[in-house]
């Protein structure tokens, strides 16, 4: 059986849960690695209206349209690159967990010498290390009704386990991974080199951990990698259990992936039916946990009880979409370190997600303090105004 939960009710416990544990929060370490990225942010424009006045293409089936109508033949659109932002899911998990007060040891790939896009997240960290001399390019294409995101990833394969042995070398990272309670290790998918990483780390730095820190891996949508080295990925998961409780988190649509490589069926989107569909996740994989969310839903499967939480209220007019997932991550990852219950560990990845997407930007403690409050109270459109 799989518990549900009423979400303001959940939001209301997590409130009294924040409000009694922030105190701790200070103290709290984490690892997060290894992907850097500098995202190009990009909107479609419909139609120029003249000198810095144009109307936005509204939608990706409005992009489809058009590039199916100029199939054959050429097509020009004008694009307008809003901004040049640090991303990467190593990166907005970071990010997130700063903002919410957890001191941050980052290591990825974020240029030698570091790009210019990186230095405000690095500056929220207490170090910033870099793994290699390259870092990804992503253009991101934010319509209403999603995104569509290209990524320059080739020179990535330099971050292999010759380059992480000549990073670990002076036994920082080991330090780093002995003061954290949770590690996070994000986007198998776009690095060619990670699964031998992993398996790295596992021999040389997470077998000497004594304190069985939370492991939180994100995949990132693994359907562009070829079905073998997928599942050799994800059979590699159960030995992160020696020295680590590991967790994975999947967003719907990876979860359809890996569902569909594990030969189950196609993953319900809500409730109870999603939460017994991680758990059989989970229990083919042998981990810890599997935690799940998407825009409606949430749920975690830990091999006792799955749980399942709605999650929190939609943002009809969101300011930013892209790395919201990585800001769920975040509050989730928080929940953990707290020691939270399974229902307040999904509000808090929601409500830090639901802050991101309509302030644009990390939440700090009492922003998502004050989130979940209003949450619980059925005022969110005034959850983050408050607190300005």
């Amino acid at each position: 059986m799989s518990a549900g939960a009423d979400d303001r009710s959940v939001a209301a416990s997590l409130h009294r849960s924040l409000v009694a544990q922030a105190p701790r929060v200070a103290r709290l370490r984490a690892v997060c690695g290894f992907d850097g990225f500098v995202d190009e942010m990009i909107t479609v424009v419909g139609e120029r209206q003249g000198q810095g006045a144009y109307r936005a293409m509204g939608s990706m089936n409005d992009l489809g349209r058009m590039l199916s109508a100029a199939a054959g033949r050429n097509t020009l659109r004008e694009i307008v690159v809003r901004s040049q932002d640090a991303g990467g899911c190593a990166v907005n998990l970071g990010d997130g967990l700063a903002s919410l007060g957890v001191g941050i040891d980052f290591w990825g790939t974020i240029g030698t010498p570091m790009h210019p896009a990186f230095a405000p997240f690095a500056a929220t960290c207490r170090s910033a290390n870099a793994l290699g001399t390259v870092y990804g390019r992503t253009l991101a294409f934010e319509f209403g009704d999603g995104k569509a995101m290209f990524s320059a990833v080739e020179q990535l394969g330099e971050l292999d386990p010759q380059r992480l042995a000549v990073a670990c070398a002076d036994g920082r990272f080991a330090a780093d991974c002995a003061a954290a309670s949770v590690i996070a290790f994000t986007n198998w998918s776009l690095y060619p080199h990670m699964t031998a990483c992993w398996r790295y780390l596992r021999e040389t730095v997470l077998s000497q951990l004594t304190h069985l820190p939370w492991l939180f891996i994100d995949l990132v949508d693994p359907s562009g990698r070829s079905a073998a080295d997928a599942l050799a990925m994800l059979e590699s998961l159960r030995e992160f259990q020696v020295a680590t409780r590991p967790v994975l988190g999947l967003n719907l649509t990876e979860l359809g992936v890996v569902s569909t490589l594990l030969e189950l069926p196609a993953p319900p989107a809500h409730g109870e039916a999603l939460a017994a569909h991680a758990e059989r996740v989970r229990a083919r994989l042998g981990l810890t946990q599997v935690v799940v969310h998407h825009a409606r839903a949430t749920a975690v499967a830990d091999g006792v009880s799955p749980v399942h939480v709605a999650s929190a209220p939609l943002c009809q007019h969101p300011r930013k979409t892209t790395g919201a997932g990585d800001r769920f991550n975040a509050g989730y990852c928080l929940g953990l370190m707290l020691g939270l219950p399974a229902a307040e560990r999904l509000a808090l990845g929601s409500a830090s997600g639901g802050f991101f997407v309509r302030e644009a930007r990390s939440a700090r403690f009492d922003e998502v303090t004050a989130f979940t409050h209003a949450w619980a109270q059925g005022q969110l459109a005034l959850a983050v105004r408050a607190e300005q």
